[in-house]
């Protein structure tokens, strides 16, 4: 069972901004003051700057595979089942650890609130907030990204607020020195903040339950790091000028400090309430993306089926959620924070420089059913330069988490070796580019085909007959024809069984509709139609000549022929086959695409992914 498409423009846009806004907003700003002093600002704007690859990346992605589990989806299906197996586990812990200490966060702001809150009660907090938002995120995704669009608008607003009210008493000279241990300690603090921004890009997980995908994945991701960037700089800058500098370094509430220094104690409780709202976004966004990475594994065979079951009546992958809630729960319980945190923050940049790299295979494959919409600008210079950025970043983060994700590789490499190997066949796009060196009948075309799959469910094809046809149609595909006689008798011999007449007949049909009126419409396409005796009979069959074949009453020599076969009681579908043939030949790219097609199979799927209007449909691709 599918899972079902609920999410619009406003829940992409609340995912991907709830995601970012919680400790790198309300906690982290404080720590990162006390290493570069009020040049954290920069910090907070290169480090949104360095995120912008990742983000281009995975909308190119996307929009070309919008499926369950997003970034493990693309490495599986460009690096192959290893590193997919490891992508997948990375992505779904890291979700998870981040997702779990955002609601220990909940528990920890409410301590402003209630002093007298002890570390156990801080846990039942967390552990409440996460049991009502898996409930929620298993009963309705719909609802779930509804609440998350009202808890970011919320959020923004109180920012907007406090900004406001901020900025107007701010004092210039706490700005000064703006470097006041020089530059060298920027790129550190670039590197510890820079996982605030990290959420942005899990939006894609749910890219399977996306309305129009490939609108709402990139303006929806465009959107929220403009919006959020603006507000970690405006909201950190104003912080810097209205708390002292000695009380703001290493604080854990920096903005709450700053809402008490201009609104006194009720704005200290107004910013601690939208700490919490933050937290609460980035635990949902995190439940809600951290349990399609195993759903999709579960599909590949990756991990037991039973992951990737979905609830008929509500649609959600309950199995998955529940899984993702129960380790959360013992994250919460039983793990301490700091090397976790460091860790998921570890593995968040390892799987940025895989997303990279395979933006560069996918494109570098030259599989001609990879199709987004999106196209990474600058490349391949901005995903190489993005690896090399996210490298000194994570030699940044220390050796510590380094051999922590290390060994989630091993743990990765074993399950698939133990579990999956036996049971996965799929080529990745990796593979497809050794083939280019290797021998035709070598090449594989499953990633193909599931991408032309993957194309037919992202753009809403409904296949109709004309379709169904060409799905089943014989493929002639020549270098050379010789004559235009010469391509008849070998159309004839092809469609002999199929129209069932004899071959010489249906020669001499074919030849006495050239002499009739010629069948070349425009320059390099020629549509040969013949009406058969017979009645409930219609054939299609498509034909390309590489070098061309010259008709005697064209001047230009034909590539491309779609020969019609039917009876005449198929008059009326005869004429809206020629229809659809004449959108499909008047798309800008259908000539280049046609003529670079590797196979037969590669031709079919021209036809079949083509943005013609459909029997049904009210807009072509609708």
């Amino acid at each position: 069972m599918t899972l079902k498409k609920s999410l619009g423009l406003p829940e992409v846009f609340s995912v991907a901004a709830g995601a970012m806004i919680s400790s790198g907003l309300f906690v982290l700003p404080g720590l990162a003051f006390a290493k570069s002093g009020p040049a954290v600002i920069l910090a907070y704007f290169l480090a949104a700057i360095f995120v912008i690859p990742t983000m281009l990346a995975k909308a190119e992605l996307a929009t070309a595979m919008p499926k369950a589990g997003g970034t493990y989806f693309f490495i599986e299906r460009s690096l192959g089942p290893v590193m997919g197996t490891y992508g997948g586990l990375a992505n779904w812990f890291s979700l998870s650890f981040k997702s779990a200490f955002a609601l220990v966060g909940i528990g920890a702001f409410a301590s402003i609130i209630n002093p007298e809150i002890t570390v156990m009660q801080i846990k039942l907090i967390a552990l409440g907030a996460c049991l009502i938002f898996t409930a929620l995120n298993l009963l309705s995704v719909k609802e779930a990204g509804r609440i998350q669009v009202l808890l970011v608008f919320s959020l923004v607003t109180l920012l907007i607020l406090y900004v406001g009210k901020g900025f107007i008493t701010t004092h210039p000279d706490r700005y000064v020195p703006f470097f006041p241990k020089g530059f060298g300690p920027i790129l550190h603090t670039t590197g510890l903040v820079f996982v605030s921004f990290g959420g942005l890009t899990k939006v894609a997980s749910i890219a399977e339950e996306v309305k129009n995908p490939t609108r709402n994945i990139p303006l929806g991701m465009f959107l929220a790091l403009f919006v959020v960037s603006l507000l970690y700089i405006l909201s950190i800058g104003v912080t810097v000028g209205i708390v002292d500098g000695g009380e703001l370094s290493g604080s854990l509430i920096p903005l709450s400090l700053g809402a008490k220094n201009i609104m006194g104690a009720g704005g200290m409780i107004v910013l601690s309430v939208a700490a919490i709202i933050a937290f609460i976004t980035t635990a949902n966004a995190g439940i809600l993306s951290a349990s399609r990475s195993p759903m999709a594994m579960g599909r590949d065979e990756l991990l037991p089926a039973f992951f990737s079951r979905v609830n008929k009546r509500y649609h959600t992958p309950h199995v998955a959620i529940l899984f993702t809630c129960g380790f959360m729960v013992c994250v919460i319980l039983f793990l301490g924070i700091e090397d976790l945190v460091k860790t998921a923050s570890s593995l968040m940049i390892i799987l940025f420089i895989l997303v990279n790299i395979s933006t560069i295979v996918m494109r570098e494959s030259r599989i001609k059913n990879y199709r987004p919409k999106f196209k990474m600008p600058w490349y391949p210079w901005l995903p190489i330069g993005a690896v090399i950025v996210y490298i000194f970043l994570l030699i940044e983060m220390g050796w510590i988490p380094i051999f922590i994700s290390v060994d989630f590789f091993i743990i990765g490499w074993l399950g698939y070796w133990t579990y999956a190997r036996v049971r996965v066949k799929r080529k990745s796009a990796l593979m497809h580019i050794v083939e280019r060196v290797t021998a035709k009948e070598l090449k594989s075309k499953t990633l193909s085909q599931e991408l032309r799959d993957i194309v037919i469910e992202r753009d809403d094809i409904v296949e109709d007959r004309f379709d169904r046809l060409v799905r089943a149609c014989p493929i002639l595909d020549l270098d050379e024809a010789g004559s235009v006689e010469n391509i008849f008798q070998r159309i004839s011999a092809m469609m002999e069984d199929r129209v069932g007449l004899d071959a010489e007949m249906l020669f001499e049909k074919f030849m006495e509709r050239e002499q009739q009126s010629c069948t070349v419409i425009k320059s390099g396409l020629a549509i040969p139609h013949i009406i058969v005796p017979g009645e409930n009979k219609f054939e299609i069959m498509l034909v390309r000549i590489r070098r061309g074949v010259v008709f005697s009453c064209a001047p230009d020599p034909v590539f491309t022929m779609f020969v019609l076969v039917g009876s005449y009681d198929e008059r009326n579908y005869h004429l809206r086959a020629l229809m659809a043939i004449a959108q499909i030949a008047q798309e800008a790219v259908f000539e280049d695409k046609w003529k670079e097609a590797d196979n037969e199979e590669e031709l079919r799927d021209i036809i079949l992914l083509s943005a013609r209007k459909r029997d049904g449909q009210t807009s072509p691709g609708a």
